[in-house]
C-alpha cells in the first residue's frame, strides 16, 4: 500500500527496508511479506516496476514445475554444463550453483503465496544453442497477464510500457496476442482472442484510463504490487535514499528524503539494495562502458546512487566480467513530446528474411540472428578497425511490409511521419539508399547480391545465419530454405540507423552465496543485501538465453530474505 512519507514517524521500526521496487526489489518485499515481516519498499521515481516493467520480464529458472510441462526432459546438471559452457570462469561456479538451487523454489513459493503467477512458452529456446545442454523450451518463463482493473488507482503507480511496444495509442501485446492478432482472418480462435482484447482495451479508453489489460513486464509488476498490496507492505514512491545507517559494521536502517521531509528508518532484519545499478551513473558509465554514442533504454531510476552508498561502506564492483553490460542495438526517433525514443531490436526484424545489417562501408560484419547482446558486442568490436556505430539494418518493400523496421510496424502505409524525420531512409534502388545512407555504393550493391545468393541456397558462408535453432525460430517458419534468409530485391529499399544500446548492468556490487553484499576481503557487510542489476551478474556479462536477468534477481531476492530471517531469528536464539 503507498505511503506518504510524513505517515512515517522518525525512527520507525521494520523488519526488512528494500531499496528498489523492480522484479528484484518487488520480491524481496513480497519474500519478506510472506514470512510475516514488516517491510518498506522504497522507490525514488514516480512509478514502481523499474526496467522489469517496460521489458517483456521473461524469467530464465531451469526445472522449476513448469518446466517439465513442456520439456521433461531437462534436468539441473545439463542446466549446469550449460552455465558452465557460456559462463565459464567469468563468474564463480558457487552462484551458479546456488540460483540452480533456489530459482525453482522462489518461483514456486511465489505462485503458492500471492498471485504472482508465470507460465512457460511452448518454445523459447535458450540463446547459445552450440553449448551443451542448451535447450529449446521450458526455462524461459513469461508472466501470465493481468487484469490492472483489480489495482484500482494505483494502476496508474506502475511504470508504463515503451509507448513504441504498445499498439492504438497505448494498448499492450505480447508474443500470443501479435500472433493471434495477425491471424485474425485465418482462425476463429485467434478472431475470438482478438476481440475479446481489443474489447477490454476500447473499454479503458472509454473510461479514459491507460491499458488495464497488462502483460509482459507490466504483467509482472502487476502482480507483485497486488500481491504487496494484499499483504499490506508499505511502498513509498518519489523518495531517495540519502545514507545507510551502520551501527558497529552492521547496516542497520536507512534515513531517507522526499520533498522536505527527511526520515530515519530502521531496519531490524537488514537493508536490500535492488535500485537497479549503473546505466545512469554518468562516472560509472564512463569507467566502465564502451567509449562511443551509445543509449540506455533502461528506465531512470537505475542512478548507481546506492552502489556508491554501499561502496563507502567498503562494499566492491565485481571484476572479470565478460561485458559490464548487457547490450541491445536501437534505433532512435524523437517523439512528439520532445523525448527520445530508445527502440530495442530484439527478434522482431534482425533475424527475418530479406534484412541485412551492414557498417559504415556497406559490408556485413555480424551474423544478424544472434541474440541482441552478441550483437552488440559485435559492434564494439568491430567498431575497432571499421566504423560500425552507427550501423544500419537495411530491407526491400516486401519485408518492410510483411516484417517491418524497428518502430515502423508491419503493415504500416503511411511511411511519411518517418522519412520526415529521417528514422526511416528509402532508395529507390541499392546505390540510391547506399548515398543516402552516406555508405559506398559498389559495397553495399556487393552486399545485397551476395544475401540474395545465400537466400535462394539457404546457406550463409560467411557468418552462418540460420544454423542454429534459436536462430531459426526467430525467422519466418514459412520461408524455405532458410527461414532467416530471403531475397532483398524489390523496390524501394529501407534502412535504419542502430546504435548500442545497454539494456541492464552486468557489473555490480558483489554478493554472496546468499546475496549479503561482501568487502574486498570476502567477508559480508552484516544487514546488507544486493540482488537483481545492483549486484554483479552470476552470469558474468554474457548473455545465454531469455531472461537472465529477472530469474536471478527474483532467485537471489529470495536467497537473501531467507538469509536475513535465518539471521534475525539466530540472533533472537541466542
Amino acid at each position: 500500500m503507498f505511503r506518504n512519507i510524513n505517515e512515517i514517524s522518525d525512527g520507525a521500526p521494520y523488519d526488512l527496508v528494500v531499496i528498489g521496487s523492480g522484479a528484484a526489489g518487488m520480491a524481496a518485499a513480497l519474500f519478506a511479506a510472506i514470512e510475516g515481516r514488516k517491510v518498506l519498499l522504497v522507490e525514488r521515481t514516480e512509478y514502481v516496476g523499474g526496467t522489469s516493467a517496460l521489458s517483456a520480464a521473461t524469467t530464465w529458472v531451469p526445472n522449476s514445475h513448469h518446466s517439465r510441462s513442456v520439456n521433461p526432459d531437462d534436468s539441473r546438471d545439463k542446466a549446469r554444463k550449460f552455465l558452465d559452457g557460456v559462463v565459464g570462469n567469468h563468474s564463480a561456479p558457487s552462484m551458479r550453483e546456488a540460483f540452480l538451487d533456489s530459482a525453482p523454489e522462489a518461483i514456486a513459493a511465489l505462485e503458492a503465496n500471492s498471485v504472482v503467477k508465470f507460465r512457460p512458452y511452448a518454445t523459447h529456446p535458450d540463446y547459445e544453442q552450440q553449448f551443451e545442454g542448451a535447450t529449446m523450451r521450458g526455462r524461459a518463463l513469461e508472466p501470465v497477464p493481468f487484469d490492472g482493473r483489480s489495482l484500482g488507482p494505483d494502476l496508474d503507480k506502475i511504470r508504463p510500457p515503451i509507448p513504441e511496444f504498445t499498439i492504438f495509442g497505448g494498448m499492450m501485446v505480447d508474443r500470443t496476442d501479435i500472433g493471434h492478432l495477425l491471424a485474425i482472418r485465418k482462425s476463429a480462435r485467434s478472431a475470438a482472442h482478438a476481440i475479446k482484447i481489443l474489447a477490454h482495451y476500447a473499454g479503458d479508453r472509454l473510461r479514459g484510463r491507460r491499458g488495464s489489460r497488462l502483460v509482459m513486464g507490466n504483467a509482472l509488476i502487476g502482480r507483485f504490487l497486488a500481491s504487496l498490496n494484499a499483504r499490506r507492505v508499505e511502498i513509498l514512491i518519489r523518495t531517495e535514499v540519502q545514507d545507510l545507517v551502520s551501527e558497529n559494521g552492521t547496516v542497520t536502517g536507512a534515513i531517507l528524503k522526499s520533498g522536505a521531509t527527511t526520515r530515519r528508518v530502521a531496519a531490524t532484519n537488514g537493508v536490500v539494495l535492488a535500485a537497479g545499478g549503473f546505466n545512469r551513473h554518468p562516472q560509472r558509465r564512463a569507467e566502465l562502458l564502451p567509449q562511443g554514442e551509445t543509449y540506455s533504454p533502461s528506465a531512470p531510476g537505475h542512478t548507481g546512487a546506492m552502489q556508491d552508498i554501499a561502496l563507502r561502506l567498503g562494499a566492491r564492483f565485481g571484476e572479470g566480467n565478460l561485458d559490464n553490460a548487457f547490450w541491445a542495438p536501437v534505433s532512435i526517433r524523437k517523439r512528439a513530446d520532445g523525448s527520445t525514443a530508445s527502440f530495442p531490436h530484439f527478434v522482431m526484424d534482425r533475424s527475418k528474411p530479406g534484412t541485412v545489417c551492414v557498417d559504415q562501408t556497406g559490408r556485413r560484419f555480424v551474423n544478424e540472428s544472434v541474440s541482441y547482446h552478441l550483437f552488440g558486442r559485435a559492434m564494439f568490436e568491430h567498431n575497432k578497425q571499421v566504423p560500425c556505430i552507427s550501423c544500419f539494418i537495411i530491407t526491400d518493400a516486401v519485408g518492410l511490409s510483411k516484417y517491418g523496421l524497428g518502430m515502423v510496424r508491419m503493415g504500416t502505409r503511411d511511411l511519411t511521419p518517418y522519412l520526415a524525420d529521417g528514422y526511416l531512409m528509402e532508395g529507390a534502388s541499392i546505390a540510391d539508399l547506399a548515398a543516402r545512407i552516406g555508405v559506398p555504393a559498389a559495397s553495399l550493391e556487393t552486399t545485397i547480391a551476395a544475401m540474395n545468393r545465400y537466400a535462394a541456397s539457404g546457406v550463409d558462408p560467411d557468418f552462418g545465419r540460420g544454423t542454429t535453432a534459436y536462430h531459426r525460430v526467430n525467422g519466418d517458419a514459412s520461408i524455405g530454405p532458410n527461414p532467416t534468409l530471403g531475397p532483398i530485391s524489390t523496390a524501394p529499399y529501407y534502412a535504419v540507423r542502430l546504435y548500442p544500446g545497454d539494456i541492464g548492468a552486468a557489473t555490480g556490487l558483489v554478493i554472496n552465496e546468499w546475496a549479503q553484499v561482501t568487502r574486498a576481503d570476502g567477508t559480508a557487510i552484516p544487514g546488507l543485501y544486493a540482488c537483481g542489476n545492483e549486484a554483479n551478474s552470476i552470469m558474468g556479462g554474457t548473455y545465454p538465453g531469455p531472461g537472465i536477468t529477472i530469474g536471478p534477481a527474483i532467485t537471489f531476492a529470495y536467497r537473501a530474505v531467507r538469509h536475513a530471517v535465518g539471521a534475525a531469528q539466530a540472533r533472537r536464539a541466542a
